[in-house]
């Protein structure tokens, strides 16, 4: 949700204003700091990941912000001591990030975000990144699998009346880079510039005195070219009058209940019998990428995906984590049996086969005397600067770029990677020893 200041500097967890202001008082908050982001497994039946948010991170850092509004809430509200408070009038973030940029697949324990600064200015972060970076990375696997599934169909985003209204926005941007064709929400259209589509419900059918009548206003408006909705009655009789209607240049039809594979069959021969053999068949109706799978020998030409999109189709959450892993230079880590980490910065490299196939992600460490792997003729490194001293580094991709980086990802996983069945990740991730 947008703050109506504009900030997202209390889009936060209290502790982590609480554990500034205590370091601030003991000194240990000037401390140079490297906090990582990164995920200990995929989510069930997941063979990857797919990096989702990274610009949306950005734009959240620069406008981490304590403005009047936001100090007052604190003051008021006794979060943090006077002192505290002081600080985060200043509060700029000074430090370097470096991350895998949106549309890069990630695996258990790539290093998908390094955050460097003090440890005042870096740990105050953590809550805004990985709600951002987990809410928008599980859409896209759940984009990712669908538009695989789908095998090059249309692919229209329209999951804005099951989510959050900014979820919406955010869940429409990241379905955008991970290879739908357009989305229902126009305020992704105006933020984003995604091609934006939509045409009639149910409503407007029963709306008017008759089916035909629904037909002949909207396609007044709209032209032949339109989507008719022909499921509110009788579908036969549906197709039979948007046809007599808009005549054999009608663009579409949809369908949106029922069992869709088996209507859109009849649909087609219908259709094709009655001349419209261009008039396209689009369905929709608690679609996930099972369904969409499904369906892909019936002769669909696109899919309207809504609820199981916005929610992760069941995996609503990517499980990062944002860990402290270096101080002065020195690596710590959570020594837990159940939720271990590796201390140290770290960056990554994938190995890829001549035939361009990726092999397995190698993480190392980042430090003065340790060696980097060496890269094969095929490989390369996954991270990129993305902040330079407090300021957005020049060349971070922009969101067309970043959805033609996930298309050729996706090509580059073995075959088995893309399974929808369960099985374990695509590839191997190989920590790397100095």
């Amino acid at each position: 949700m947008s703050s109506p200041t504009g900030s997202t500097a209390l889009l936060t967890d209290q502790y982590e204003l609480t554990m500034l202001a205590s370091a601030l008082r003991d000194g240990t908050a000037h401390r140079p700091c490297t906090f990582e982001v990164f995920t200990r497994r995929l989510p069930d039946g997941r063979r990857y990941g797919v990096t989702g948010g990274t610009g949306r991170v950005l734009d959240a850092i620069e406008n981490f912000r304590f403005g009047e509004a936001e100090l007052e809430q604190l003051a008021a509200t006794r979060v943090v001591d006077d002192a505290t408070l002081e600080w985060l009038r200043d509060y700029r973030f000074q430090g370097q990030v470096d991350g895998y940029p949106e549309g890069e697949l990630f695996f258990p324990g790539s290093p998908l975000l390094t955050v460097r600064g003090t440890f005042a200015e870096a740990v105050v972060l953590e809550t805004l990144v990985l709600s951002i970076l987990n809410h928008d990375s599980a859409i896209a696997a759940a984009a990712a699998r669908m538009v695989s599934a789908a095998n090059g169909r249309r692919m229209i985003e329209m999951g804005s009346r099951r989510t959050h209204e900014e979820a919406a926005v955010a869940a429409a941007r990241i379905a955008y880079l991970a290879g739908f064709t357009a989305t229902s929400n126009l305020e992704a259209g105006r933020r984003y510039g995604i091609p934006t589509a939509g045409t009639a419900a149910h409503a407007f059918t029963l709306l008017n005195d008759s089916e035909r009548a629904a037909f002949e206003s909207q396609i007044a408006s709209l032209g032949t070219g339109t989507t008719l909705l022909v499921d509110t009655y009788d579908i036969t009789r549906g197709i039979e009058l948007a046809v007599e209607i808009a005549g054999t240049g009608l663009g579409a039809i949809r369908i949106d209940s029922g069992d869709v594979g088996v209507l859109a069959q009849q649909a087609r021969d219908q259709l094709d019998g009655l001349g419209a053999t261009g008039t396209r068949i689009v369905v929709s109706g608690d679609l996930d990428e099972y369904a969409i799978a499904a369906l892909r020998a019936e002769p669909v030409d696109g899919y309207g995906v809504g609820t199981a999109l916005v929610t992760g189709s069941g995996a609503p959450t990517a499980e990062m984590v944002y860990k402290l892993v270096e101080v002065e230079g020195r690596p710590v880590a959570k020594r837990s049996s159940h939720k271990t980490s590796r201390g140290g910065r770290k960056a990554a490299v994938r190995r890829y086969k001549e035939t361009g196939t990726a092999v397995e992600e190698v993480v190392y460490q980042v430090a003065p005397g340790a060696a980097e792997p060496v890269l094969g003729p095929h490989d390369r490194f996954l991270q990129i600067p993305l902040i330079r001293d407090g300021k957005r580094a020049e060349g971070v991709p922009t969101l067309e770029e970043d959805r033609q980086r996930l298309r050729h990802a996706l090509v580059t996983l073995p075959w088995e990677g893309l399974k929808l069945s369960h099985g374990e990740p695509a590839i191997p991730t190989v920590f790397h020893e100095a």
